[in-house]
């Protein structure tokens, strides 16, 4: 391996760790607690290594989101792959997204709530915000209806799964009722 090579390997390994400390300290204690003072601290390193790495909050909160995002596809994926019909499909997908959002608090924020400099539904859109997106049209598309715009349709039973997982989390809906929400939301919504 080449010097070039290891100080390439290195700086990707500070880079994810910078993320990893960020994001925990984020979901033990808020964004508010992540600056970078605390976590260069934190791992050990001095505040100019990280911003050699990133230029400030902003951007590690968009790498968060940037992985967070990833995550989110693969589990909306994972829990889609086993279902059997479009409902089912729909029903899983809910679930899934309501869990990812409930279990990352700090990441959901991240990926829906701060800025993390990120664009969003635009043509320089990343790829992992992307692929989330899509990770919700494969399922949603195909109960959209004839009429109906299968992107646009995701985009609105999206925001129907944000304004759940947000006020839920807020205290404002009642959480022994989520099961019935989910139900509700696919039967009116997403019937196929």
């Amino acid at each position: 391996m080449s010097v070039q090579e290891r100080k390439q390997r290195e700086r990707a390994e500070r880079e994810r760790l910078i993320v990893a400390t960020a994001r925990e300290l984020a979901e033990q204690q808020g964004w508010d607690a992540v600056t970078t003072r605390r976590l260069a601290e934190r791992i050990e390193y001095s505040q100019p290594v990280l911003y050699s790495h990133f230029r400030g909050k902003r951007e590690i909160i968009g790498a968060v989101a940037l992985e967070g995002a990833a995550e989110m596809a693969v589990a909306v994926r994972a829990a889609t792959s086993a279902a059997n019909s479009p409902r089912e499909r729909v029903a899983a997908l809910a679930r899934a997204y309501l869990d990812f959002a409930a279990r990352n608090p700090a990441v959901y924020d991240a990926l829906f709530q701060l800025d993390g400099g990120l664009a969003y539904a635009q043509e320089d859109t990343p790829e992992p915000l992307k692929d989330a997106f899509a990770a919700l049209l494969e399922s949603l598309g195909e109960v959209a209806g004839d009429s109906v715009h299968p992107g646009l349709f995701t985009e609105v039973f999206w925001a129907s799964l944000h304004g759940l997982a947000t006020l839920t989390r807020a205290g404002r809906l009642l959480p022994e009722d989520a099961a019935q929400r989910v139900e509700l939301l696919v039967d009116r919504l997403a019937v196929a």
